[in-house]
């Protein structure tokens, strides 16, 4: 059975009332960036990580703080820098010679919200002791493993323009962050709020949680169960082959980035009030889930094609399904 699901003809619910208390909160820190703050909370309801890219002073720190306080997550910030290693992100045995043993000591890693600033000043080697904490939520040393807390989330910046002191994100890495957000700078209007409103105090200073770690693993529960009818896995399914064979890609979205790009979808639908999710959050989610997955062609980066204006015409290119399966009744 078929019917027409689209949100013209099905009204939203109202947002979560956990969902709703999180934007409001973290609005007060943040003015005017309500669509970049949705989109950042979609993906850690959808259970993965974050990579803010804009340039510097757009607030993206900010973003991440107002995030983790609002949600009631431990949060840890670590400074990439070239001589930054490995253990000293997610921890290192120490030899205790009183004892004769050698002690863990938990690294930065090991909390709820990991905000990893400046993230591609930090070399490779560094960066990839990032993957299995992201992939697995879980850290290796010394043949021990030892899980995370959850729920666990890395969020990381990186400015796109400066290339000086930086190392790439080899790919790996970057399909392991959910999203890649910009913050974007304020207009005219929000600039003189945030004078105004940052005038005496910054508001992160007296900022505190709406929420807690349990509601939210609740929230993400409820996420996954968000219905995506057949036609919806077959759009996104055709979005993401399609970026495998433009020609002006070298390497396309893999399956992971399918997966991602229904997780969001499920998630946007969500915060909509929505229990089952259209083809408009399938392409709400696209540009932050798809683009940073794209390998381009040396041509196409000498004439300087953004890789989320390829996603805008992917996008515009494929047929949307008109009807949808209804959700199973419950």
């Amino acid at each position: 059975m078929t019917q027409t699901l689209t949100p013209t003809t099905a009204a939203p619910a109202p947002t979560p009332d956990f969902a709703r208390a999180v934007l409001e909160n973290v609005a007060r820190v943040l003015v005017g960036k309500e669509a970049v703050t949705r989109l950042a909370l979609a993906g850690v309801l959808a259970g993965g990580h974050v990579l803010l890219e804009d340039a510097p002073g757009t607030g993206k720190t900010m973003l991440a703080r107002a995030l983790a306080v609002s949600l009631g997550l431990d949060f840890q910030r670590v400074q990439f820098t070239p001589d930054l290693l490995p253990g000293d992100v997610t921890g290192v045995s120490v030899f205790r010679p009183q004892s004769g043993t050698f002690e863990f000591v938990p690294g930065p890693v090991f909390t709820g919200v990991l905000l990893a600033d400046e993230i591609n000043r930090a070399t490779p080697r560094t960066q990839s002791a990032l993957l299995e904490a992201m992939g697995e939520g879980q850290v290796t040393e010394s043949g021990v493993t030892r899980p995370l807390p959850a729920p666990f989330v890395v969020i990381a910046t990186q400015n796109p323009i400066e290339n000086e002191g930086t190392y790439r994100l080899p790919e790996a890495q970057l399909d392991r962050f959910l999203l890649r957000l910009s913050v974007g700078y304020p207009t005219h209007e929000e600039e003189v709020r945030m004078l105004a409103r940052l005038q005496t105090q910054h508001p992160i200073a007296t900022l505190g949680a709406v929420t807690t770690p349990a509601a939210l693993l609740d929230a993400q529960a409820q996420v996954r169960a968000v219905f995506v009818a057949p036609e919806v896995q077959a759009y996104l399914a055709r979005l993401s082959a399609r970026t495998r064979t433009h020609p002006s890609v070298t390497l396309g979205a893999g399956p992971r980035a399918s997966l991602a790009l229904q997780g969001v979808a499920q998630a946007l639908a969500w915060l909509a009030g929505r229990s089952f999710v259209t083809p408009d959050d399938v392409q709400a989610a696209a540009p932050g889930v798809l683009a940073h997955r794209l390998s381009l062609r040396i041509e196409a980066r000498l004439q300087g094609v953004p890789d989320h204006a390829i996603v805008t015409e992917l996008l515009k290119a494929e047929p949307v399904p008109a009807e949808l399966s209804a959700p199973p009744a419950r």
